[in-house]
């Protein structure tokens, strides 16, 4: 079986950040869906778990960190190519995300991102592995 990640996120609102994924076109596997937490397909292999910020707490000691305010970490998912980076950007503004940065062009890779609705932010990148640089030495 191949190793799964599930990443745990608090949200102050499931129902509006269900609503924002799903906008961007991902959808939930209602088996792991309640009240509490959503488990958002991100692929075979990757989901992300909206868990409310009360029950999130109850798997931790320590306070749970106001992504608007401080950040813990950056989530990186990779796109087939660089209009599919845009596009769902341009998703995440429309269901009213924000984008923190302007896209970054290297040349090999090409990358933006956007802020959900609690904060998180949500790093898209596209690398062309035949336009990678060479590695000195």
């Amino acid at each position: 079986m191949a190793r799964q990640i599930f990443v745990n996120l608090p949200v102050k609102d499931l129902e509006k950040s269900k609503a924002f994924f799903e906008q961007l076109g991902f959808t939930f596997n209602p088996q792991f869906t309640n009240n509490d937490g959503a488990c958002m397909v991100i692929s075979d292999t990757i989901f992300a778990m909206l868990l409310t910020v009360p029950f999130f707490q109850t798997f931790i000691k320590k306070p749970v960190a106001d992504a608007t305010k401080s950040t813990e970490v950056l989530i990186c998912l990779s796109c087939e190519n660089r209009a599919e980076v845009d596009a769902l950007v341009a998703k995440a503004l429309a269901a009213g995300g924000t984008a923190p940065n302007d896209p970054q062009d290297h040349g090999f890779m090409y990358a933006h991102g956007f802020e959900d609705l609690d904060g998180h932010i949500w790093e898209l990148a596209y690398m062309d592995m035949s336009a990678m640089p060479a590695q000195p030495g």
